[in-house]
């Protein structure tokens, strides 16, 4: 049995290191996933106003941005201040787009799908609509799995007309087991772009997921500070048609 003592130093040690790695991962100087290009070969950002003024030319010749998911709405009646300004020179540049929607759980889903048919222009080539599902924001209350799935369908359900692809939802781990593990039936049909920082998911053959979010803390020339960092199974084919470069490879 040692000492207290000991273990005291011991424990104060490991806290250090601890608090150490986090301030290292916070900062962009650690990172626990860093998937090659020749194993990911089509990766990718998301980006909102908190990017800033991103310089769209320089962005999308850096090899690993083939696509960029950029924030559109939240709730009932938020738009995001740089997202037309995004939309319309990551087109230019040449970058394949997608917008994604917040969703908060205390307004209707159909007001909320509203919100991103009055910002979201409807054009060929770009990645389906996503809807972000997870507990962050201003909203505190927590929903019953019944609540969620009925204000997620009648949010897909008002957007169907104009965006009737297969949506994507972006989820955390807890929000996958606390809502969609084994209720996916339960929700509309969808491709998963699972948030995981700290290990690479198993791909299962996209089966259960098709776009991995590995890092929040990237660096990419054009852009000031961190941003978020994705990578397409490569196994997806749902969007094959969007990425001949590769696809055909």
């Amino acid at each position: 049995m040692g000492s207290g003592v000991g273990w005291g130093v011991g424990a104060t040690a490991i806290l250090v290191v601890a608090s150490a790695a986090y301030f290292a991962y916070d900062f962009g100087m650690l990172r626990f996933n860093n998937p090659s290009l020749s194993r990911y070969p089509i990766q990718g950002i998301d980006v909102s106003h908190h990017q800033g003024d991103i310089d769209w030319k320089t962005v999308a010749a850096q090899p690993n941005v083939r696509f960029a998911i950029m924030k559109a709405t939240e709730g009932g009646d938020h738009r995001d201040s740089r997202f037309a300004e995004n939309w319309q020179r990551a087109g230019d540049a040449g970058v394949v787009r997608g917008a994604y929607h917040f969703f908060t759980f205390c307004r209707p889903g159909k007001d909320q799908a509203q919100n991103v048919l009055a910002t979201v222009p409807k054009m060929p080539g770009t990645l389906p609509i996503a809807v972000d599902l997870e507990f962050v924001g201003n909203c505190d209350k927590v929903p019953t799995l019944e609540e969620m799935a009925t204000e997620v369908n009648a949010f897909f359900t008002e957007l169907k007309a104009t965006f009737p692809e297969k949506p994507i939802f972006y989820v955390t781990q807890e929000f996958f087991d606390q809502y969609l593990k084994g209720n996916e039936a339960r929700f509309p049909e969808h491709y998963l772009w699972l948030r995981s920082v700290f290990k690479e998911p198993t791909q299962e053959g996209c089966g259960r997921w098709s776009i991995w979010q590995f890092a929040d803390n990237g660096t990419v020339n054009g852009i000031q500070g961190a941003v978020d960092l994705n990578a397409l199974c490569p196994s997806e084919t749902g969007f094959a048609h969007l990425f001949p470069a590769v696809a055909s490879n």
